[in-house]
């Protein structure tokens, strides 16, 4: 059953079939042909994979997202990067890493923060003499930070996928987060100059304390969700509804840009990204379900007993792993299936399950900005409107970076466990 699984999704996937149908599909597959099980299984196991509360925080940071990047925020989050960064060459590219930090801790996902950030910035870079795949590739590097700077969708998954605290994974997802973040202006800025790009970046600059007050209700959400995840106020799905509350309250009574008459539209569009993970962790349930059952933890496990010296090659095997695994499919499905698996034999060989889970999605991230699925890439040309294509090239410096500092944070528990040894 182990070979007939993995063969049919791979089958799927060969053939572009959604990610959420080719797990469902396959996992279909496993029960009907090699189970003896009925396929009232099929929507059991669904039910019981979605039935956590953790998840959900999900749908609500995704809400909070949206309502942001409708209400003004991610612009005046620019303004404010701008204002501190931006009078000196790079500048704007270093606003970009910035404010796709701050926007990351809003709202949990690359993607939003690559269309809410590049939307504003893509253009902007270009006005100011950037070439415009350079700017694209900034820009999409940048938004990885969504899905590790917490609060992280990505994270949430682990957590519920492994049993591991989300609080836990938050704290751990700082420190890395902050150093990716701090690498990329260090890499932009000798970017600019040795290209000669950025040396107009100090026009259109506002007033620091000008920029400050009008981004100040923007820059108190990340304060207010953390804030009160790490001082013990509410946990972290508590937080994702406070959250779209203080968005909500923000849009439409503090920035005003956002109308009544937007909210369904809004909602509409939270609704479809949601159902999108839903859907993909509910099959995934499924198909994780068929895994176990048919043995495959333990086979991989005494594969791994047998095959790695310790916990040094364990790792290096499963960043490799996840490194091509992260290029071909969407990183919840990664987590969702791998994640199970992998988990325990990491904790048998030594390595914190917090720890581990930071290294998850710091690979998956790396995904998304690695050929051909690269959601960010694509993301990111959508909004440059150039052929995905043309990133290829200046993605050389960027992807090598964020590799380096994948191996890092890997070998070096440290980065990601210094918060917790200091009683967050």
């Amino acid at each position: 059953m182990n070979i007939a699984l993995v063969a049919s999704l791979l089958v799927f996937f060969a053939l572009s079939v959604p990610v959420a149908v080719s797990i469902g599909l396959a996992a279909m597959f496993g029960v009907t042909f090699f189970s003896h099980l009925p396929l009232l299984v099929v929507p059991q196991k669904i039910f019981t994979s979605l039935d956590s509360f953790p998840l959900l925080a999900v749908p609500f940071f995704i809400l909070a997202g949206n309502l942001m990047t409708h209400g003004g925020v991610s612009r005046r989050l620019v303004d404010f990067c701008k204002s501190v960064v931006g009078g000196m060459q790079g500048g704007l590219a270093s606003t970009c890493v910035i404010a796709c930090m701050i926007f990351a801790a809003i709202s949990g996902s690359s993607v939003a923060t690559t269309f809410a950030i590049g939307s504003i910035l893509i253009p902007a870079m270009t006005r100011h003499g950037y070439p415009v795949a350079m700017a694209a590739t900034i820009q999409a590097t940048s938004a990885e930070l969504g899905v590790i700077i917490p609060p992280s969708v990505p994270m949430i998954i682990y957590a519920v996928s492994t049993e591991t605290s989300v609080t836990q994974l938050f704290v751990a997802g700082i420190v890395p987060g902050l150093l990716i973040a701090l690498s990329l202006v260090i890499l932009v800025q000798i970017w600019c100059r040795v290209t000669g790009a950025g040396k107009r970046d100090g026009e259109e600059r506002m007033p620091l304390m000008k920029s400050f007050l009008e981004a100040f209700w923007a820059l108190m959400l990340p304060v207010i969700i953390l804030g009160g995840i790490y001082g013990g106020v509410f946990t972290p799905t508590e937080a994702a509804a406070v959250s779209v509350v203080y968005a909500l309250f923000v849009g439409l009574f503090v920035y005003r840009e956002i109308r009544l008459r937007d909210l369904p539209q809004i909602f509409r569009a939270a609704s479809v990204s949601t159902g999108v993970i839903m859907l993909i962790i509910g099959a995934a349930g499924v198909f994780s379900f068929l895994v176990s059952l048919s043995g495959l933890p333990n086979l991989i496990g005494t594969w791994a007993d047998h095959s790695f010296s310790g916990s040094m090659s364990f790792l290096l095997f499963v960043n490799v792993l996840l490194f091509f695994v992260g290029m071909f499919v969407e990183t919840s499905a990664a987590i969702l299936v791998l994640a199970p698996i992998l988990t325990p034999i990491a904790v048998h060989y030594g390595v914190d399950p917090v720890h581990f889970g930071v290294i998850f999605v710091v690979n998956l991230a790396l995904g998304m900005i690695t050929p051909p699925l690269g959601v960010n890439l694509f993301a990111a040309a959508a909004v440059a409107d150039i052929p995905v294509q043309r990133m290829f090239k200046s993605l050389l410096l960027p992807v090598t970076t964020v590799i380096v500092l994948v191996l890092i944070i890997t070998y070096v528990p440290a980065i990601s466990m210094s918060l917790h040894a200091s009683g967050l």
